[in-house]
């Protein structure tokens, strides 16, 4: 191949994009960027059944939202219809084609009882059939020699001819089929590079002979890239594991992170550091590097990316992107949402999310009228320690209401003083006060944010957590 390098993403807008369709998207655009080619979108849109308009636009949000953007307007498969009628005919021209009316009961049975081509066995070429209803159009494979390529990632890869089943090019509602469709467009837009998962491997035979005969002998470069599977080893399914881009990022994964996550499946960095930017990724990616091996998604492991992410952000940024979940997913009403305050307890909330969507019931104990107790947090410290939470609570109240200044040093003294005199560890000791004034075990530092609830605010509560006691 020469010119200038051309890869292609060719998703269908079946749905979501699945993490897979991302981790091909980049893998194309990558090493596009990297060699100064050209990447390329196009929408295979011909199964009219399924395909739905909120999903082409959908594709496209979440391919740039990972940062990515193609450098020609999108192609639609639905706008090249008279591509592949032109493609057609000439197959048929030159006696590639033939119609064929067998049902796939009818294949199965011939298979089972006389062998022959894996598949479709070729029973209707010589009837001479025409177009009808239920018919379809079948290409006439060769029944000698073999049909090969080199893979950057699989070495060469070799298909004997007899065992290819003569596949069908269109419908017998007249759509064509993608393997068509998708040589057709090669062609035409001048692909240099198909890098595809390797579900694709066994129909690239078929789209090279399809190539062939449509006068194209030269090959793209090819790159199929291996599956990723869940914890359990097997293929991630759309009807069983999580596995849409879009709802990561409505649960707070930031872009980045994803997209630095998703190159680490079936590729790693030469010095083995995996959390870097997308710029020292590109310069560094080779396909040639990729694995074969299939690539296991780990949520756990994308989390600790993302926590790294989060916590590398300018807390300016963080607070700014943080705002979607306090501004209108929250459980408090919008008026007493206070920017000033989450902007004070940032940089410590900013330590312990690992997603955005983590940030409110972090801070929501500020902006709530009373604390959303979690029931066993409340168990385990207050009724269960009761012998501990009632004189700490009392003490606490007292002394706090007693400070000359509402500040997190003067707070964390006043509470290490009243545990000191019940004989209780510091640890143990503010317990009872956070789950009064929280409602939860975890969260921020507890003084600087009782510094931020303000002075009546944590007596009030303080106090309301005595009279539930048990």
């Amino acid at each position: 191949m020469t010119g200038v390098p051309r890869f292609r993403f060719a998703p269908s807008p079946t749905g979501f994009l699945h993490v897979g369709g991302a981790r091909s998207a980049l893998f194309n655009w990558i090493p596009a960027r990297q060699m100064g080619g050209q990447f390329l979108l196009r929408i295979e849109d011909t199964d009219t059944e399924r395909n739905r308009e909120e999903w082409v636009e959908g594709l496209q949000v979440a391919l740039r939202w990972l940062g990515m953007d193609w450098d020609e307007p999108p192609v639609r498969q639905s706008a090249r219809a008279e591509l592949y009628a032109d493609a057609l005919a000439r197959l048929g021209d030159a006696g590639l084609t033939y119609w064929c009316d067998c049902t796939t009961e009818d294949v199965q049975r011939r298979a089972a009882e006389r062998g022959g081509k894996p598949g479709y066995d070729g029973f209707c070429r010589d009837r001479g059939l025409g177009p009808g209803e239920g018919r379809a159009l079948r290409f006439r494979t060769p029944d000698e020699g073999e049909t090969s390529f080199t893979d950057l990632i699989r070495g060469d890869v070799v298909f004997r001819n007899d065992t290819l089943e003569d596949f069908i090019v269109q419908r017998s509602n007249g759509v064509p089929m993608f393997l068509l469709a998708n040589a057709v467009d090669d062609v035409d837009m001048a692909i240099t590079h198909v890098v595809r998962g390797e579900e694709h491997v066994n129909g690239t035979p078929k789209y090279l002979l399809l190539r062939q005969a449509l006068g194209m002998f030269d090959q793209p470069v090819f790159a199929h890239l291996p599956v990723i599977v869940n914890e359990k080893r097997q293929k991630l399914s759309k009807r069983r594991d999580d596995v849409a881009l879009e709802g990561y990022r409505d649960r707070g994964y930031l872009p980045e992170a994803m997209a630095n996550y998703l190159v680490t499946l079936g590729w790693g960095p030469p010095d083995g550091v995996e959390i870097r930017p997308m710029s020292e990724v590109v310069d560094l990616f080779r396909l040639e590097d990729v694995t074969k091996s299939s690539a296991a998604f780990d949520v756990k492991k994308l989390d600790h990316f993302n926590g790294e992410y989060v916590r590398a952000l300018p807390t300016a940024t963080f607070v700014r992107q943080s705002l979607p979940w306090l501004e209108t997913d929250a459980p408090w009403p919008p008026e007493r949402f206070d920017i000033a305050k989450f902007e004070t307890l940032a940089p410590l909330v900013q330590e312990r999310v690992t997603v955005l969507s983590e940030v409110p019931a972090m801070v929501d104990f500020v902006f709530l009228e009373s604390p959303a107790f979690d029931d066993a947090a409340w168990d385990k410290v207050m009724v269960r320690r009761v012998d501990l939470a009632r004189p700490m609570l009392t003490g606490c109240v007292e002394a706090f209401a007693a400070l000359e200044h509402w500040t997190s040093s003067a707070l964390h003294d006043a509470t290490l003083a009243v545990g000191e005199s019940l004989d209780a560890k510091l640890g143990k000791a503010q317990a009872p006060v956070r789950v009064a004034v929280t409602g939860r075990t975890v969260g921020p530092p507890l003084f600087e944010s009782l510094e931020v609830l303000g002075r009546d605010v944590t007596l009030e509560r303080l106090t309301a957590a005595l009279a539930r006691l048990p």
